[in-house]
């Protein structure tokens, strides 16, 4: 499975999952692919062009954008978002709380359907 990992997330916790998931899982993020400036529009489109990949993001104003939501649901992503509350947090903290759940994301994007999304809080409920 490939997990694109959007700007509102750090670089380095993209990397540091991208090598602990070697060989099952890519992680890539938006300034290893695009740069760090392209409108949410243009890589969803872009990504739309290549199968299989499965968005993490931090910006949750995506869902409340038509034009956004409109490119997302074209495109058939399936988007994790990270509710408010996750930039708040240290860290080594996110790099926590996204592992343990990661297990449920994984099993969550295998059932999705092309353009669902779900709402991961802080303290481990997926919506």
């Amino acid at each position: 499975m490939r997990f694109f990992v959007d700007n509102n997330i750090a670089l380095r916790l993209s990397r540091g999952f991208n090598e602990l998931a070697h060989g099952e899982h890519e992680f890539v993020h938006l300034r290893q692919k695009f740069p760090a400036d392209t409108p949410d529009v243009k890589w969803m489109r872009a990504l739309a062009a290549e199968s299989n990949w499965v968005i993490l993001s931090g910006d949750v104003a995506i869902r409340k954008n038509p034009h956004e939501v409109a490119a997302w649901k074209e495109a058939g992503h399936v988007i994790f978002f990270l509710k408010p509350g996750w930039t708040n947090i240290p860290f080594w903290t996110q790099v926590q709380k996204l592992a343990e759940r990661f297990e449920q994301i994984e099993e969550l994007a295998r059932r999705a359907s092309p353009g669902d999304s779900f709402m991961v809080g802080v303290r481990g409920e997926i919506e």
